[in-house]
């Protein structure tokens, strides 16, 4: 139970030794010395294999140990040597299965065999992947194209991402939503109009030689660790560093960097120079602010902005106009804080503005970027060493996917190239985005789902629609390594099929393959595993799409579905004349350490955009109104977690042990809403864009040094109180930064639903229970 959950009170400074010990306890556990010696060295490394575990960039000259301590986590969960065999699925029900948590599910290990439930099944059994090919062969020729879904994860490679998305669109849609669509969507949008390219227009190099180093709504110590080894370098060199973000994350408090002595014994590194508390959903408010500030000192870039921007005088017009008393409250900041932040931005000669999900997930997200963009051309901090914008992805090959071709909006000039390439007519209508396809499964408009690695039940919104919506599919795929919540909520017939990992050599016809990955700075590298794989029937992700695009679609097209499947440099070869920037792609890719892509504002201050030049944008300042006694939430990982993948039951860094359902709440904001610390309580919230009041159940407080009116708890558990239809303006992008809630005494919650056909999901501790809407009559 959460009343047994321990509060230790929150760090002061991240990784060092206690990284080190849990890094290597969690490896041995899971993988054993010979495993953990075998696959770590290759972690990270020219020769080895990239980390499944977030999108950091690798730098030029590597450590022996070139890994974090989350790093090891993912690999360990993967290289783990239990197995899921057909024997597990024979002793456990589906509906046995389902009531167990994240946290027990992965525990089980990786699944040996490809799995069916079929239409009444309780149980899931062995079937053939010949078989299973021919059964969703039958399915999709049964139905048309605009009734398919083809979800993608960010852990997929380029080459399954290009042989998936050309699968799809030869087959005839382009509903293709990806894990991109819940998180950097709004950067993608934003980026396009600003610059040009949805993409960070930085190097690790820059990082490293940036004066000054924005980091918003990002928390790299549990996100992203290697990135703080970065920062370190930066610090060295003499950077400073803002850290804006409501909770005073430990990484960007104090960094000891386990790979040198200061970092293990010393006092480590001081990281962040100036933290600002910023209220959720304050950011635009903030950056509208410092914006003022450098146009009334003058301190910008007028021959940058003169040369390579346009809107400039608009958005200055609008900028001077600003009501400061509405910046200070919408923001929760001073006019002294904003205004010591405006100086080192100022005093800086070059800027490296980085951000993450605290500012992608509110319904103006698109805006927020944009302003952040707008001080970046304000100061000419584009296109010059040690400056730029950088949004740094979570998973280590979502921006490769959508270079790949994973969109369900594909630009003309990619269909047009994939046609010359291969003799037919994608289809050009846009697809389904992640929100969309939960609306098309729900309403009855999408039938099949696969997805592509992920657990998209639970990584999605308003859990209760969502689990609704894919029950209502007649077929349900997933290409998976480990069992997850998506395989226990299903289609009437469903597919599990286990796929190798990053950690696992891929043999096929022409001997041992190679796969490649994308950065979040744009570096394209060949990545492969060091170990056998975990079962003989595991087939790559590669095989698996060629098995079914050869079992649905034969000759058509001529496209050598298996010939590729055999040999992944044809895959590479279509690539270098299909993606732009690729050519040569093969070569050039698995040449140590791989290769960047171009970035037109990085590399020459070009920009794609309708006029030519870096767009300015102006931007309302739009402030949520959170009624009295209400909160509004933000939704996030924990420590011991990667995505919807849990770890443990511990988040070190905020000092909590043993449990994951907890709220963090301000001390006064607590006693305001008469309760104590400690107390347990369920998360409502009712959304005014439906009759729809919706439940979270069971949390402790956790009191938590956060902005008055804040409250933040973890996902997967609080995507119950998402609404699937409140989402980012421009991108569709899920608001799971913006949630506004009450609290109210545990057990005292009944949810309302708008539609009987919906079901209301309720989840203890120990098991999750379904309850359906009779039950709250």
């Amino acid at each position: 139970m959460e009343r047994d959950v321990e509060v230790t009170g929150q760090k002061k400074s991240a990784a060092g030794v206690p990284a080190v010990a849990v890094a290597m306890k969690r490896a041995l556990t899971h993988m054993g010395a010979t495993r953990s010696t075998k696959t770590l060295l290759k972690l990270n490394q020219k020769d080895g294999f990239d980390c499944m575990g977030c999108g950091w960039p690798d730098p030029e000259h590597r450590h022996v140990a070139e890994f974090c301590e989350n790093g090891v986590k993912a690999v360990a969960e993967e290289a783990i040597t239990d197995r899921a065999t057909p024997q597990f699925f024979a002793r456990h029900s589906i509906a046995d299965l389902d009531r167990q948590t994240e946290l027990w599910l992965g525990k089980q290990g990786r699944i040996t065999h490809p799995m069916i439930k079929r239409p009444g099944g309780e149980y899931y059994e062995p079937i053939d992947w010949d078989d299973a090919f021919a059964l969703i062969a039958e399915h999709l020729r049964s139905i048309d194209p605009s009734e398919a879904i083809f979800y993608t994860s960010g852990r997929t490679s380029n080459e399954a991402a290009f042989l998936y998305q050309l699968f799809a669109r030869a087959y005839g849609t382009n509903n293709m939503p990806d894990c991109s669509n819940m998180c950097h969507e709004s950067t993608s949008v934003a980026l396009a109009d600003a610059i040009g390219i949805g993409k960070a227009s930085v190097t690790i190099n820059d990082v490293y030689n940036a004066d000054l180093i924005v980091i918003a709504g990002q928390n790299p110590g549990s996100n992203h660790p290697r990135m703080l080894s970065a920062l370190e370098v930066a610090k060295k060199r003499g950077a400073k560093i803002i850290a804006i973000n409501p909770l005073r994350e430990a990484g960007l408090v104090r960094f000891h960097n386990p790979q040198n002595a200061r970092g293990v014994v010393g006092p480590g590194t001081e990281m962040a120079d100036l933290h600002l508390p910023v209220r959720i959903n304050g950011d635009l408010a903030l950056f509208q602010g410092i914006g003022s500030l450098l146009l009334e000192w003058d301190a910008i870039d007028r021959e940058f902005i003169e040369q390579y921007t346009q809107g400039f005088e608009e958005w200055a017009a609008h900028i001077r106009e600003v009501d400061w008393d509405y910046v200070e409250q919408t923001s929760g900041l001073s006019l002294g804080q904003i205004t010591q932040a405006a100086e080192m931005i100022r005093d800086s000669s070059a800027t490296i503005y980085c951000w993450a999900m605290g500012l992608t997930q509110h319904r103006n997200s698109v805006n927020i970027i944009r302003e952040l963009a707008n001080l970046a051309f304000a100061r000419g901090d584009i296109g010059k060493r040690g400056a730029g914008l950088f949004p740094v992805r979570g998973h280590s090959n979502v921006q490769g996917d959508r270079t790949m071709g994973i969109w369900e909006r594909p630009p003309a000039s990619f269909l047009d190239a994939l046609q010359k390439e291969f003799g037919f007519d994608p289809p050009r209508e846009h697809g389904y985005d992640t929100v969309d396809s939960i609306r098309a499964l729900r309403d009855g408009k999408a039938s099949f789902f696969m997805g592509l690695g992920g657990n998209f039940v639970d990584a999605t919104p308003d859990t209760a629609v969502t689990k609704a919506a894919m029950r209502k599919a007649k077929l349900t795929v997933q290409v998976s390594t480990k069992i997850n919540r998506s395989h226990l909520v299903t289609g009437e017939t469903a597919l599990i099929l286990p796929t190798l990992g990053r950690t696992e050599k891929d043999v096929r016809g022409t001997g041992e393959q190679v796969v490649t990955v994308e950065d979040s700075a744009c570096v394209i590298r060949s990545s492969h595993g060091p170990l056998e794989p975990a079962s003989p029937y595991l087939r790559s992700e590669v095989a698996i799409i060629a098995g079914i695009a050869e079992a649905t679609l034969g000759d058509r097209h001529g496209i050598r579905w298996r010939e590729m499947a055999e040999d992944y440099d044809l895959i590479r070869e279509h690539i270098s004349r299909v993606v732009p920037g690729c050519e040569d792609y093969s070569r050039r890719a698995k040449r140590q350490g791989g290769f960047v892509l171009p970035h037109g504002p990085r590399d020459s201050r070009t920009f794609a955009t309708g006029s030519g030049k870096a767009e300015f944008a102006v931007s309302p300042i739009e402030a949520l109104q959170v009624p009295d006694g209400h909160l509004l939430l933000q939704t996030m990982r924990s420590h011991d977690q990667f995505n919807t993948t849990i770890y443990g039951l511990d988040d070190r860094y905020r000092g909590v042990n043993g449990g994951r359902r907890v709220v963090f709440v301000h001390r006064e904001d607590i006693a305001q809403l008469g309760f104590d610390p400690d107390d347990l309580v369920d998360l409502v919230t009712h959304w005014e864009g439906d009759d729809v009041e919706r439940v979270a159940e069971g949390f402790r407080i956790v009191e938590y040094d956060t902005p008055r009116g804040s409250a933040a708890a973890y996902y997967p558990e609080t995507n119950a109180l998402v609404p699937l239809d409140s989402t980012a303006k421009g991108s569709n992008t899920p608001t799971s930064k913006s949630v506004v809630v009450r609290l109210v005494p545990a057990g005292t919650a009944q949810p309302r639903l708008a539609d009987s056909s919906q079901e209301a999901v309720r989840a203890d501790d120990d098991h999750k229970v379904q309850w359906h809407p009779s039950q709250f009559s």
